[in-house]
């Protein structure tokens, strides 16, 4: 056990030296607690990523239509919206990682049950499941990093943190797409449940019991949700949210079903289509976190809406591989531009509040309804229009989105000095 401690302070003093010229950015007592989270959940969403650009290939085998497609995705989002609200206010009050542990557990027996599907509806149960699991992971570690994130660098943290998923979202399909041409789906699977046995035992052994948990919190007092729901900031970046991650939806259900019936691309390739607009999104968020800290956020945000507008529509005019990866790599970098500065604004809502764990859920729910409405959508587009038109739709709750946040956000609420 002595090893795994002396391994993990050495990745610490690396990642610092790296991203920050030796300067900590992390208060010494939290170091190795954002060391095991970030490597948690490198290891899981990399696991996710790996299977989850698959899925609609592998339902259109079945005989899934469009509208199929979607409730795959759809019946994750349903359930993890459904308990985000419990999970995340639950975690404010009891500690993050009892629910962090029994989230990832659920995650790796739920991957290898992948195996044993064989139609449709199973696969839509158990992607239900998973987002069950799905809930009581993601807001709750991002209450955490946001808990032992010192004020004034909620950009720089967030953005350093968020490496973790768009760096392993990045490596996922293209790992996937490598296992399905050389083994199986099967395989992907399985890659999928050890890499989340892998980030379970990496919380069990290094995160403090929830009892020596430092969290910010105002005692036994519960904050209304009608507290929260009511902050302009708060609805500007649920809007905003909402609307950049039904785009996802729209790229991770479709892009693939795309590539592959309008120009014939090897899984591979499809890999590599799905991994680069979240990798180029992830090689922004540092820097751009480090710029959320020091300049207006709205700004930010809205000059990176309007860009994966752009990036949205221009899969309906392509005719080449090289034109969708034009496509994604613009939507890449409106949310590496965007992002940052949503998350670095959360935090300082969830500071404010006292109640990190229930902003960030409200966040993750946006996260949830977009995947879940974007898919949809774009699912009925497909079957009643053609599947080219799935894009078009997307762009259109993108440009909502951009507006609405532009309109609701207060302008001065987004400036912060460090």
């Amino acid at each position: 056990m002595t090893q795994f401690y002396l391994v993990r302070e050495s990745l610490s003093q690396l990642v610092e030296k790296c991203f920050n010229n030796g300067k900590s950015i992390i208060p010494t007592d939290h170091k190795g607690i954002f060391l095991t989270l970030f490597f948690a959940i490198f290891t899981t969403v990399t696991g996710v990523g790996i299977v989850v650009p698959l899925l609609p290939i592998y339902a259109n085998d079945l005989g899934a239509t469009g509208i199929y497609v979607g409730m795959i995705f759809g019946s994750f989002s349903i359930s993890r919206t459904i308990l985000l609200p419990f999970f995340g206010r639950l975690s404010d009050q009891k500690g993050r990682k009892p629910f962090i542990v029994a989230g990832l557990f659920a995650y790796t027996l739920i991957s290898i049950a992948f195996v044993f599907s064989k139609n449709v509806e199973t696969l839509i149960i158990l992607r239900f499941i998973q987002g069950a699991a799905s809930a009581m992971i993601m807001p709750v570690v991002q209450a955490y990093v946001g808990e032992i994130t010192p004020k004034g660098s909620e950009g720089y943290s967030m953005g350093l943190f968020n490496l973790s998923m768009f760096l392993s979202l990045s490596l996922g399909p293209l790992m996937g797409g490598g296992i399905k041409d050389i083994w199986s789906l099967d395989a992907a699977f399985i890659c999928m449940g050890l890499l989340s046995g892998i980030g379970l035992l990496l919380c069990i052994f290094f995160l403090p019991a929830a009892s020596e948990e430092k969290i910010r919190i105002t005692g036994n007092q519960i904050i209304p949700w009608s507290n929260l729901l009511k902050d302009k900031g708060i609805i500007s970046l649920f809007a905003f949210r909402y609307a950049y991650t039904a785009c996802i939806g729209v790229i991770w259900c479709f892009l693939p079903l795309f590539a592959d019936t309008q120009f014939g691309l090897s899984g591979s390739l499809i890999g590599v289509l799905v991994m680069l607009g979240v990798f180029v999104s992830g090689l922004l968020h540092l820097p751009m976190g480090y710029v959320a800290d020091r300049v207006n956020k709205k700004t930010m945000i809205i000059s990176g809406g309007i860009l994966s507008t752009i990036g949205m529509i221009l899969p309906f005019f392509a005719s080449s591989f090289y034109d969708l990866v034009i496509a994604v790599s613009i939507f890449g970098v409106g949310g590496g531009i965007s992002m940052p500065a949503i998350m670095a604004y959360a935090v300082i809502k969830g500071d404010e509040k006292k109640a990190m764990g229930s902003v960030m859920s409200i966040l993750t729910i946006a996260h949830s309804l977009g995947m879940l409405t974007g898919s949809m959508a774009a699912g009925l587009a497909m079957d009643y229009l053609s599947l080219r038109l799935s894009f078009p739709c997307g762009m259109l709750i993108m440009a909502f989105g951009t507006l609405v946040f532009w309109v609701i956000a207060d302008k001065k609420s987004f400036t912060r000095k460090v």
